[in-house]
């Protein structure tokens, strides 16, 4: 089948459910990952027939697509701060948002002088995006990475050898650990020290919330890295707020991405907590979206 005919059957049977833009995107993203074939050939070469077995497998996306399964599980990847990583049902697709807040961090700290190795905790970490791009553009930190899936640190390990950083993964459940220090100490990693740095984007959308959430995030990413119960919408916050309190340096800093909507109570958390320099920053859209704090 020509692959004209083969995209028009794309436009035909998505773009009431996507719009015509992102069907063209899904298209060519398979294009490049199944037959690693540029978008710029297909349009040089507007005769290109797919084989039967090619045809089969784009019949295949076209099905899962139809059923809003994201592309990015379809494919078993998408990238990430210009890198790549595998992402399946274990873990969150990873947002432009959340680059913003490893852009930020990155920032913040090529601006400090780092004689020594600065030490850095990912707590929720899922796919590894944040943890392994930190590791990627600071090569002078030791990162850690924390999450309290055994599926999602999986996947995480196969993304630190994708991209050859050297990251320990830690499987714990930060809710646990804020209430017991000790616990810490269990996980046997004092050694580690204090931190320099502690980021995280935790679970911060409330179940009133879902009705703004797309069907094909709603139904296919992990709720347990997504949904917070209404009456208790900051508790990964505020556990990982002490938890910083605690295990921060003195000048160490502690960066959140947040549910835009509770931009003010989280900010306030974080001043209640003692740390200084506080500020509320908004993502490319606008919206309260990053928070960073300084013990």
């Amino acid at each position: 089948m020509k692959a004209l005919d083969l995209k028009h059957i794309f436009h035909k049977e998505l773009d009431v459910i996507y719009g015509k833009n992102e069907v063209e995107s899904f298209f060519f993203l398979c294009t490049e990952h199944y037959l690693n074939i540029p978008r710029i050939q297909l349009t040089l070469e507007p005769e290109f027939t797919f084989t039967k077995s090619e045809t089969g497998t784009f019949f295949k996306v076209l099905e899962d697509l139809k059923k809003q399964k994201p592309i990015q599980y379809i494919l078993g990847e998408t990238e990430f701060y210009s890198l790549k990583f595998k992402v399946n049902e274990h873990v969150l697709i990873p947002r432009p948002e959340t680059e913003e807040l490893v852009d930020w961090s990155v920032k913040c700290h090529s601006e400090r002088s780092e004689e020594s190795q600065i030490k850095i905790l990912d707590i929720g970490t899922g796919s590894g995006c944040i943890a392994i791009s930190l590791a990627k553009n600071l090569p002078r930190a030791k990162v850690y990475a924390l999450d309290v899936s055994k599926e999602a640190l999986a996947i995480a390990r196969k993304n630190a050898e994708i991209n050859k950083v050297d990251i320990e993964f830690i499987e714990a459940d930060i809710l646990k650990l804020s209430k017991d220090s000790s616990l810490w100490e269990d996980v046997a990693l004092r050694q580690m020290g204090l931190f320099d740095t502690i980021v995280s984007n935790p679970p911060y959308v409330r179940n009133l919330e879902k009705a703004e959430i797309k069907p094909n995030v709603l139904d296919n990413e992990p709720h347990l890295a997504l949904f917070v119960e209404d009456e208790k919408p900051l508790q990964f916050y505020k556990a990982i707020t002490k938890f910083a309190v605690e295990n921060l340096k003195p000048k160490g800093q502690l960066f959140f991405e947040i549910n835009q909507y509770l931009g003010d109570e989280t900010k306030q958390l974080l001043i209640d907590s003692g740390l200084g320099e506080v500020e509320l920053k908004k993502d490319l859209n606008g919206n309260d979206r990053m928070l960073k704090g300084i013990k």
